[in-house]
């Protein structure tokens, strides 16, 4: 009896299994790794020792470059690839006053895949990053910008819903993959993000026409993540429902909402924007460096709870999936889990077919 239960099951699985690949396939053809599954590129996070560890297992590691200047971000790709000999990308972000010297750097390095985040790329980005032989991989809140940017000559899409973890659009991942899959998928690889803890979602997102997907939240607590166990701890701690967004205090100033788990430094947030509001009503800055304040207040904040474990007062930045993060594990095993849930689910799904 036992031994007829495993071969059924070691049946379902390859079956399973087999579906996947299948569904995986173009994705995971076009990043050059196993499994269609990107590494979300967080600030302090997304480093060296994961990235590299999600490659290493299958994955697609993306290291958040945030607002490392050129030589910090050469020594990070360096020290990178002397971790895996697999294929990883570079998260750029589009206002940095560098960028040309970091997609340069990219280039050196012969870096296969740049990652464009924070808006429409600047004049001129999409040909300098073609110029390096890089696959260029934008983010599209929504439909009229994701044909934009095919228009543009990007080679890959990331939808991104509001369910993510730090800087957030207005839309939930579920309306923008239906909204963006079933028109576009066909032209261009679409990788969905936001939400995801578990494979079923990521199977139902192949289903509809992905390439594959990003997931950040889930990897917060692989034991190559280099978090402090006060960052860790949290995230196992909480609920979905903690994750929260952040308030925006003053209309002149377009704050991109962030998520992340609810504490004292989501009140401070609202001070720092009164503070900058009143520099505003002052005429000491003008708005582009009010934005910038901002900004650094987010990169100090979140550092301070990351690096430092200052749960509190720092930015635990987090996504609604937190909930489904309940231990430490390695990169290894968390993907392995993650396939095997999708590949389950397909096989659910063809034998009730």
């Amino acid at each position: 009896m036992t031994s007829e239960v495993t071969i059924e099951a070691a049946g379902a699985e390859s079956v399973g299994h087999d579906r996947l690949r299948r569904l995986m396939k173009r994705g995971a053809d076009f990043l050059g790794c196993d499994h269609a599954v990107m590494g979300g590129a967080m600030s302090w996070i997304s480093e060296r020792n994961l990235v590299s560890a999600i490659s290493n297992a299958g994955g697609f590691g993306v290291i958040a470059s945030g607002a490392m200047p050129p030589h910090l971000l050469d020594a990070e790709i360096a020290e990178t690839k002397a971790r895996t000999d697999r294929p990883f990308g570079v998260n750029l972000i589009t206002m940095h006053p560098d960028l040309p010297e970091l997609i340069d750097t990219c280039g050196r390095h012969g870096v296969g895949h740049i990652v464009l985040a924070g808006g429409l790329p600047p004049p001129g980005a999409i040909e300098r990053i073609k110029g390096t032989g890089a696959k260029l991989i934008c983010f599209a809140p929504a439909l009229a910008l994701a044909k934009k940017l095919i228009r543009s000559g990007v080679d890959a899409l990331v939808i991104e819903g509001m369910e993510a973890g730090g800087h957030i659009g207005p839309v939930s991942t579920s309306v923008l993959a239906q909204e963006i899959l079933p028109p576009l998928s066909a032209d261009i690889p679409i990788f969905v993000a936001g939400g995801i803890g578990h494979g079923g979602l990521i199977a139902g997102y192949l289903e509809m026409g992905a390439a594959g997907v990003q997931l950040g939240t889930r990897f917060v607590c692989a034991h190559e993540c280099i978090a402090h166990p006060n960052f860790k701890k949290a995230f196992i701690r909480a609920s979905a429902r903690d994750a929260i967004t952040s308030v925006q205090i003053d209309p002149r100033l377009p704050v991109i909402p962030v998520r992340a788990l609810k504490n004292r430094e989501m009140e401070s947030f609202a001070a720092k924007q009164r503070e900058v509001a009143g520099l505003l009503d002052q005429g000491s800055v003008e708005m582009a460096e009010a934005q910038l304040q901002i900004e650094h207040y987010w990169a100090g904040a979140l550092r301070r709870a990351v690096i430092e474990g200052d749960v509190e007062t720092g930015s635990v930045m987090a996504g609604q999936s937190v909930g489904m993060v309940k231990e430490e594990a390695s990169v290894a095993e968390i993907l392995s889990q993650l396939m095997d849930e999708a590949a389950q689910a397909l096989e659910r799904r063809s034998v009730h077919a």
